[in-house]
């Protein structure tokens, strides 16, 4: 099912044990890897200090970590038909940037709306 998720652009929650390995030689001293979501060729790394962005390309080996502090997030927005509609639309907001992160989800998953809540609990502290 992960694999036809993927193909669909549905997230799916990646084990923190693989991520934490992966990503430790970049993660500082005392920081969490708390949730982690593979979206196609990306990923949503959600740790106890920042978001990592991770954008791998489908062909080569060329990977783009984009780290962004929960504090430097401006506004964020969730764009879908309703609540539980899941082919969304994920707008990340930067201070000093006018134009969003764009992160398109697919259709048969609620990983969106987690994925919108974590944004939720790290930026409306």
């Amino acid at each position: 099912m992960g694999l036809f998720n993927a193909i669909l652009g549905n997230a799916s929650e990646v084990n923190i044990e693989n991520v934490s390995n992966e990503f430790e030689p970049i993660l500082i001293e005392e920081e969490i890897i708390e949730k982690a979501y593979k979206l196609i060729r990306d990923m949503f790394i959600f740790t106890n200090k920042r978001l990592i962005l991770v954008e791998k390309q489908l062909v080569g080996t060329k990977v783009d970590y984009m780290s962004i502090p929960y504090s430097s997030i401006k506004k964020f927005s969730k764009e879908s038909a309703g609540i539980l509609d899941m082919d969304a639309e994920l707008k990340i907001w930067l201070n000093h940037d006018n134009n969003p992160i764009v992160k398109q989800f697919g259709k048969g998953g609620n990983n969106i709306n987690e994925v919108y809540k974590i944004l939720s609990q790290h930026t409306l502290k």
